[in-house]
């Protein structure tokens, strides 16, 4: 790697960290995003993985409620990890601009119905029978794009958790999602020692922008908190649409 493609992704993770301390998403979309403008989508998601993984598990060890969340949310995370491998198997079967394609309406309606106020209702004794569902979708749409947010933070969204354990909840799935991806992508022959090795160039950065967006965050309302945390998915649906078209 030159040292332009070394301060490509420095700054694509600074930005991206960034948004993810604020809102608890949105690393590996703003990053396979831009990277995506340089490389293959293959290559781009190998290079998420290692500030990815760590962020996440940074995500989802802080706040204190983690061992209540693995015991709530188990029926949905299992399916969400164990489906990323038949995702990763269909990559290369399916239309990559399809799949993309899709991932950004339904993450634009996502976005515009959180910012309207529509939320449906989600009621206990479905969660479960729901949760499973939503898993194995995230987890085929993981293999598939290296995106992990639908339908898995809809759902996780449903569950009316405060910010703070939703962030939480979202850096779980998140981690459990990036290693399973990682597994896949190896166990697939598309992840080698040399991508593994650049992809750490991106961890100091991921983590800097991480810092200083949690600290945002912490200065924010609930109310200011989930604008902008729609407004994050919108702006991730659009680039990724844009991404697809153009």
């Amino acid at each position: 790697m030159d040292h332009n493609l070394i301060i490509i992704l420095g700054l694509t993770f600074v930005l991206a960290g960034t948004i993810k301390g604020i809102a608890g998403l949105g690393l590996p979309t703003v990053s396979l995003g831009i990277l995506s403008l340089v490389f293959d989508l293959e290559t781009a998601m190998a290079l998420l993985l290692v500030p990815s993984f760590t962020t996440n598990l940074w995500q989802a060890f802080s706040g204190g409620n983690i061992w209540r969340l693995l015991y709530r949310l188990w029926p949905f995370l299992l399916p969400a990890t164990g489906a990323v491998w038949l995702g990763a198997a269909l990559f290369g079967q399916l239309q990559a601009d399809w799949l993309e394609t899709m991932l950004g309406f339904l993450l634009l309606l996502y976005a515009i119905a959180g910012l309207t106020g529509f939320q449906p209702p989600l009621r206990r004794a479905h969660e479960r029978p729901v949760g499973m569902l939503c898993g194995v979708v995230n987890g085929v749409l993981t293999g598939l794009t290296g995106s992990f947010v639908v339908p898995g933070v809809m759902f996780l969204q449903a569950l009316r958790l405060d910010r703070h354990s939703f962030v939480q909840a979202m850096g779980i799935l998140f981690t459990l999602s990036t290693l399973a991806l990682a597994l896949a992508l190896h166990g697939h022959g598309r992840l080698t020692p040399s991508l593994g090795l650049a992809s750490a160039f991106g961890l100091p950065p991921a983590l800097t922008g991480m810092i200083i967006g949690s600290r945002i965050r912490h200065l924010l309302t609930e109310a200011r908190f989930r604008q902008f945390f729609f407004a994050c998915v919108l702006g991730l649906g659009l680039a990724i649409l844009t991404s697809a078209i153009f």
